[in-house]
Order: C-alpha cells, then structure tokens, then sequence
C-alpha cells in the first residue's frame, strides 16, 4: 500500500474528527442521548415530537456542513467505481445492517466506544471485519 501524500490531508481529517466528536458530545451533554444517525433518523419518522426539534436541526447540521464545505473550500473530486444497482444495493444493505445491528457505525464506533459499551465495541468490531472482508474478496478474488 502506498500512500498518495499529494492529496494526504491529516490536519482536515484530524479537524473533522474533532468537530464531529465536539458535536456528538453537545448533543450528549445537552439531550442525555446518544448522536447515532440511524436511531436520530428513525425518530423522526415516528409521530411523538420529543426533541424532534432538535434531532431534525442536528440532522440538517450534517446535510448542510458538506455545502457549506463546497462553498468556502470548492467540490471535492469524487470517483465512484459502482454502479447506480451497486450503490443502491450496497446503501439498503448498509440500512438493513444498521437496523438488526441495533444501531450504526456513528452510534455504535463513536458514540458507544465512547462511552466502553462492550455491545457497540462487538458491533464496530464486526462492522470493520465485514468491511476488510468485503474489499478483500472483491478486489482479490473477484478481480474487482
């Protein structure tokens, strides 16, 4: 493996990571709940309105930070190898997986390790062995 140190940008990544750890624990800090996407997206679906308010603005907080990003900083370049079937198959798989997994990997490799839950520290461990799985057989036994 080698790494493309043209376009490695550690201080962005290391500035995403900590305003997404400062925004997961507001929300902790300020709603006593847990920032998961999937569980956050799935309330607001439902018709009880408790903390609708703020889940929905947190929840447009992640839609509009990517925008406000391509604004100031200019599109990012990228590349999909997938297929629209692909991308779609791939995006129910990752919902479904989320919904029998009792959460997802916001939930659980953020806010639960976060948190020593040995529940969500099983769920990332899984998580990441189906990832490496996945790309190992696809792009090394498939030909991918």
């Amino acid at each position: 493996m080698t790494i493309d140190w043209a376009h490695f940008t550690p201080w962005s990544a290391l500035l995403g990571g900590a305003l997404i750890g400062l925004g997961v624990s507001m929300f902790a800090l300020l709603n006593g709940r847990v920032a998961g996407i999937s569980g956050l997206l799935g309330s607001l679906l439902q018709k009880h309105d408790e903390g609708r308010r703020e889940k929905g603005l947190f929840v447009l907080g992640i839609l509009v930070a990517p925008l406000l990003w391509w604004v100031f900083a200019g599109r990012p370049l990228a590349e999909f190898e997938a297929g629209p079937l692909t991308l779609i198959v791939a995006g129910l798989l990752v919902g479904l997986g989320a919904r029998y997994g009792s959460g997802c990997t916001s939930g659980h490799g953020v806010c639960g390790l976060a948190r020593l839950s040995p529940r969500s520290l099983v769920a990332t461990l899984s998580f990441m062995a189906s990832g490496i799985g996945v790309v190992f057989i696809a792009r090394h036994l498939m030909g991918g």
